[in-house]
């Protein structure tokens, strides 16, 4: 009994270290990497008595210790190293749990406690997985973001202007339509989609996520008086972002803690691009940046002038609409802006910062 607890306190030690590191290093997700820190201190460091286990131990004569694994050690990507070490914790905890129900005098934890943190780790395997396969995209959102404003387009074709600040360098293009019915927009955002996928932008959708859905957009933007970030995480697919329009430390943690990949936060000065907002300023920034470890987009009245100022507060990136929009050239707006922003962060890396 005593082999049993000490050879899978050691998987899920390992295992679990791993999932942390993935958590903590290459996602930079702090509230993951506190939960599994904490599962991790639970099982296997708080409540190990290491003297019986040690003086049990015989692994000079483990008959199982050097058996090869038929698959072999090599996972093709991080997705795949995060589920096989998930599931070499899953089934250490489910070995430990069995034990347990033999033993009620278990060296680890009752039977019943052990079964709650399995399914922790399943909901934690989740979480991992979902933001591994997201990464790529969120690195999209560190630039400008162009919101594809409707009414701001003056008759010009979405097409046509999206292609274009996709060549100024846009990364990112919301699509926003308050206005027009649902069948219509689908068009539109289908049509978008393609334009996007060819030049390897990300198309999101503001508010709609049937719309999203429907168009295979990369994601949905939400407002404070949409769907719940929490109920749209469970909707989407695993590898669809999720933004949250943010005004407050505490609406920015919320969406964080909800599932958003990204928090918008504004306005962070005066906008002619909506009759009611709430202006914040750039200190908004600071006090988001020091409580949030997601990636911050500033929005609401930024351009070429204020620009160094809202990324020295701590956006990651900038949404825009009348900066690019409302110039005659728009890949030339959008190109200036994109060039605006390398340039500060070429400044601030020569300082030894990076906001990008």
């Amino acid at each position: 009994m005593l082999r049993v607890v000490d050879a899978n306190l050691d998987r899920l030690g390992e295992g679990l270290r791993v999932l942390e590191d993935v958590a903590r290093f290459l996602l930079d997700d702090a509230e993951l990497c506190r939960r599994l820190k904490t599962l991790r201190h639970k099982l296997v460091r708080d409540n190990r008595p290491l003297e019986q286990l040690l003086a049990a131990r015989n692994a000079a004569h483990d008959v199982g210790a050097f058996v090869p694994s038929p698959a072999g050690t090599r996972h093709k990507d991080l997705p795949a190293l995060v589920k096989a070490n998930a599931r070499r914790v899953q089934e250490s905890l489910r070995v430990l749990e069995e034990f347990a129900r033999l033993s009620p005098d278990s060296l680890v934890a009752r039977a019943e406690d052990l079964e709650h943190l399995r399914f922790e780790v399943y909901d934690l395997e989740q979480k991992l997985v979902s933001r591994l396969l997201r990464r790529e995209k969120v690195k999209c959102l560190a630039g400008l973001y162009l919101i594809l404003d409707t009414q701001a387009l003056r008759g010009r074709n979405e097409l046509e202007v999206a292609a274009q600040a996709i060549r100024g360098g846009v990364k990112a293009i919301q699509l926003r339509d308050k206005n027009c019915g649902r069948a219509k927009l689908l068009k539109t955002a289908q049509s978008l989609k393609k334009v996007c996928a060819e030049k390897e932008a990300l198309l999101i959708i503001n508010d709609y996520l049937d719309i999203a859905l429907a168009a295979g957009a990369d994601g949905v933007h939400l407002g404070q008086d949409d769907l719940p970030v929490a109920e749209a995480r469970r909707l989407l697919p695993m590898d669809k972002l999720i933004g949250c329009s943010t005004a407050t430390v505490s609406q920015a943690r919320r969406a964080q803690s909800d599932g958003a990949d990204y928090v918008a936060v504004g306005s962070i000065y005066p906008t002619p691009s909506k009759e009611k907002f709430k202006l914040v300023g750039p200190g908004r920034l600071r006090q988001v940046k020091a409580r949030v470890s997601l990636p911050l987009i500033a929005i609401g009245g930024i351009n070429q002038d204020n620009l160094g100022e809202v990324m020295k507060a701590g956006a990651d990136g900038v949404a825009v609409i009348n900066a690019v929009l409302g110039a005659e050239d728009i890949e030339e707006a959008a190109r200036n802006m994109v060039t605006g922003l390398a340039q500060f962060s070429l400044r601030e890396s020569g300082n030894g910062k990076s906001n990008l």
